[in-house]
């Protein structure tokens, strides 16, 4: 097997012992929470390039096929998907660097090892992986955090709920175990989406993430677009489900049982109520057509 190659800029620019932030598209981020919040990051930290992947090594285009741009049947531009490393300095100066782009669908041990090498070239201090989940919870409350890491010594750094379960892995937690390895702090945040609500961005979980990295990574953005956005988001929600009786019913529910349960329980002990007996659903599909204009 040949070895890949990154292709660094020359020279690079001055970075001081940076933070790494980790999103890569295409694992589990509902209500595209994650992306919003690595959207925000690269563009308030003025993030550039500094270095891309070999795609060819890691993606399959049949599943990532490039975006054509016709223009009355002339092909203008051809749109193609990289994994990059961005460097850009959040507002108080602290320096990141950005790892974002698609998640590579192939060689996971090859690619992770790049990246190490990577972080330990660019003397990265730690790192952060951001995800959002679909859960059982109310739109009416700020959205919980959930953490991973393989470091004893972080879980009992952050306030963020912590799981019992097995689940499929992304790539951010094989790093989470390459990094740890080199001395390097990793861990995984993950922010809750309300599961009616997770088939559109969802801007209160991506604001969620970004204060998470503040809490546990000394991250410092305004995001104040962000925020905006999200006070216009729950003025919607909240109009769409004060029109329907069930809608308000099931939002009750899931108040209570968010309100009953301490925020840094494990995911396990939260309250199983009936609520799947309440169409989610149809609120769901009810909220996309809203959030669309379509109704």
């Amino acid at each position: 097997m040949t070895s890949t190659i990154m292709q660094w800029n020359n020279p690079l620019p001055d970075i001081d012992n940076p933070i790494l932030i980790v999103h890569l598209s295409g694992w589990i981020d509902s209500g595209g929470a994650a992306q919003l919040a690595t959207d925000t990051l690269l563009r308030e930290t003025g993030a550039d390039p500094i270095a891309v992947f070999d795609d060819d090594a890691y993606l399959d285009y049949r599943a990532r096929r490039p975006t054509m741009r016709l223009v009355e049947g002339r092909n203008t531009v051809l749109d193609w998907q990289h994994i990059t490393l961005s460097h850009g300095r959040d507002q108080v100066g602290r320096d990141l660097v950005i790892l974002h782009g698609p998640e590579p669908d192939m060689r996971w041990h090859a690619f992770i090892a790049e990246v190490a090498g990577a972080a330990e070239r660019l003397n990265v201090t730690s790192c952060a992986h951001l995800g959002a989940y679909p859960f059982a919870c109310p739109h009416t409350r700020p959205s919980r955090l959930s953490v991973t890491t393989a470091s004893e010594d972080l879980l009992t750094r952050v306030p963020f709920l912590r799981s019992t379960l097995d689940v499929p892995a992304g790539v951010g937690s094989a790093l989470e175990h390459e990094l740890h390895s080199l001395g390097i702090p990793t861990l995984g945040i993950w922010a809750q989406v309300p599961h009616y609500a997770a088939g559109l961005p969802y801007p209160p979980s991506a604001v969620a993430l970004l204060d998470g990295l503040r809490t546990s990574c000394d991250v410092v953005v305004d995001a104040a677009d962000l925020r905006r956005s999200m006070v216009d988001h729950r003025k919607r929600l909240d109009d769409l489900v004060a029109a329907n009786s069930e809608h308000a019913s099931m939002l009750t529910q899931l108040e209570i049982a968010h309100d009953a349960t301490p925020g840094h329980a494990t995911v396990s002990e939260l309250p199983n109520s009936s609520l799947q007996q309440v169409s989610a659903e149809e609120l769901g599909e009810a909220v996309e057509r809203f959030l669309r204009g379509d109704t």
